[in-house]
């Protein structure tokens, strides 16, 4: 199973100038604001940080590649991790400012986390995480 954070960007008429060390730091600060007992419950899984999705998605502003935790069974064992991507690329084009790119970055961290514990992106859109 997969799901994806992503859709149409504004066009904001510039990139945001922001070095691939300041926006995993980003990611790194967003994974940290996860509360713990969330934290403990995750179960083989990585996150990345790459600077551009698959030319087929270029709008994509993250990504959860895995087996959900609420889809695991005795069968689960001896797999490599979920993927959790978050794209540089796409989130700097679309934000205008520093605290735009904070805001983008959590909102999609929690997105693809929330892919990890078997919540589907309908749900996430309702609860503000779309």
């Amino acid at each position: 199973m997969s799901g994806a954070r992503g859709g149409r960007l504004p066009d904001n008429g510039r990139v945001l100038e922001m070095t691939r060390e300041e926006f995993e730091e980003l990611v790194a600060e967003a994974l940290d604001r996860i509360p713990p007992e969330l934290t403990r419950l995750m179960d083989n899984v990585a996150v990345f940080v790459e600077d551009e999705p698959d030319a087929a998605e270029p709008e994509l502003l993250g990504l959860y590649e895995g087996t959900p935790l609420t889809d695991r069974g005795e069968w689960y064992a001896g797999v490599l991790p979920d993927r959790i991507t978050i794209y540089r690329g796409p989130t700097l084009r679309m934000c205008g400012s520093r605290e735009t790119v904070v805001q983008e970055t959590e909102v999609t961290v929690v997105h693809e986390i929330a892919h990890h514990f078997g919540i589907d992106d309908e749900r996430l859109h309702a609860l503000g995480y779309g």
